[in-house]
């Protein structure tokens, strides 16, 4: 563990980082299942703290790791033994999401226990993994050393929260303690300490195929509602909704593409932190995107599985769907550092997308006319860019290579 070549050429994603992230879709589907079962009932607001602060964990965990592997995958024995470790924490930490949820709206303290039990088993793994880099790359040991302090110190605070009991509020809010050592460890050590050597075109590629396991939620939330509709055999209602699930999955994925993440890292090493941690918010929308297409599939059942009304139920995928495109927008400016107009357009053609549909269901459209409407918002941002807005990607990769 002396540290990759950050610079190395081709260097794809390892069939143990595949298999690492299959657990993950675990995490990210039982995250989406409870998000969507609490907005069918009405619980909107514990519904989305809940998802949020598990989207974190999830994310955050993933993140880590992924890091991590882009310096330092030996792919020997040892290595693989302890990845598989954190796989099962990943499992773990999914198996207690249904309790936190839960207890968000009925419970007087936050049972997150299960969840901080499987947190730290795929953290400690990784004390292993930086220890074992911090003896074999000294060259680098401050580095470590700082990685490794706020792990510990992470862990020891997530698992004095999770042990005593406070209000669910209280807990939340003393939970900003342990969240900013996590999320501050790694920028004292690789801005103050001179990092680690991390592959720009690895890390990126590493993020798309885990978008793309984000997306997967939006498949899942469209059969969830085929199954619905399709059991009195194929119909116009179910040619529709198929078209609209795949429609929006296809323009999300083709969005996120448009924008040339690697190069820009390559070229651009110091907005890691930006570009990294920005995905956390991508892919929490991502997920929410198919859970609301999951509680569409609640309401379209009928039978008082739902309390949504159309409104609610088409806002259910607006609104996670909307928060991507813009965020998505918001991204790219921060990490290229650059603005052009011709998004502004974009993006005013995008809310208009996303309001007519909100307003058809208001007149009591049928819901599936509208979710179909609603898939094609993201296409507002493939036609531009096809049509002219890669014109802007060319100049920004021309301005960061001068």
């Amino acid at each position: 563990m002396r540290g990759r070549d950050p610079h190395e050429e081709h260097r794809p994603a390892t069939p143990l980082e595949l298999l690492f992230d299959l657990t993950f879709v675990v995490a990210f589907g039982t995250a989406a299942y409870e998000l969507s079962h609490a907005l069918v009932e009405d619980h909107v607001v514990a519904g989305i703290i809940g998802f949020a602060f598990a989207t974190f964990g999830i994310s955050w965990a993933w993140i880590n790791f992924t890091w991590f592997a882009s310096a330092y995958d030996t792919d020997d024995w040892l290595y693989r033994l302890t990845t598989m470790l954190q796989m099962v924490g990943v499992l773990v930490f999914a198996l207690g999401l249904p309790a936190m949820f839960t207890s968000i709206h009925h419970g007087d303290t936050l049972d997150n226990d299960v969840m901080v039990w499987g947190y730290v088993v795929m953290r400690v793994p990784m004390l292993f993994q930086w220890w074992r880099a911090n003896r074999q790359d000294p060259d680098r040991r401050d580095v470590h050393g700082v990685y490794l302090v706020t792990i510990v110190v992470a862990q020891v605070l997530w698992c004095v929260l999770a042990v005593v009991d406070l209000p669910v509020t209280t807990t939340f809010a003393l939970m900003c303690i342990p969240l900013l050592v996590e999320i501050g460890g790694p920028v004292v050590a690789e801005r103050k300490h001179g990092g680690t050597p991390w592959n720009a075109h690895h890390i990126a590629e590493r993020y798309g195929l885990m978008v793309i396991i984000a997306l997967g939620e939006g498949m899942i939330g469209t059969m969830a509602s085929l199954t619905v509709l399709a059991e009195d055999g194929l119909t116009l209602e179910v040619a529709l909704l198929a078209a609209a699930g795949t429609t929006v999955t296809f323009g999300m994925w083709w969005t996120y593409f448009t924008i040339p993440h690697g190069e820009i890292l390559h070229a651009r090493r110091n907005r890691s932190f930006a570009w990294g941690y920005g995905h956390m918010p991508l892919f929490g929308a991502i997920v929410a995107v198919g859970a609301g297409l999951h509680a569409a599939a609640y309401y379209l059942e009928g039978h008082g599985h739902s309390q949504l009304h159309e409104v609610g139920t088409v806002l259910t995928v607006a609104i996670p769907l909307g928060i991507y495109l813009i965020a998505l927008y918001v991204f790219y400016a921060i990490v290229s550092r650059s603005l052009d107009p011709f998004h502004l357009l974009l993006i005013a053609g995008t809310v208009g997308v996303l309001v007519v549909p909100v307003a058809m269901a208001a007149n009591h459209v049928d819901v599936t006319w509208c979710l179909l409407v609603l898939s094609l918002a993201p296409w507002v941002t493939v036609v531009g860019y096809e049509t002219h807005g890669y014109r802007h990607n060319a100049k920004v990769l021309a301005e960061l290579e001068g």
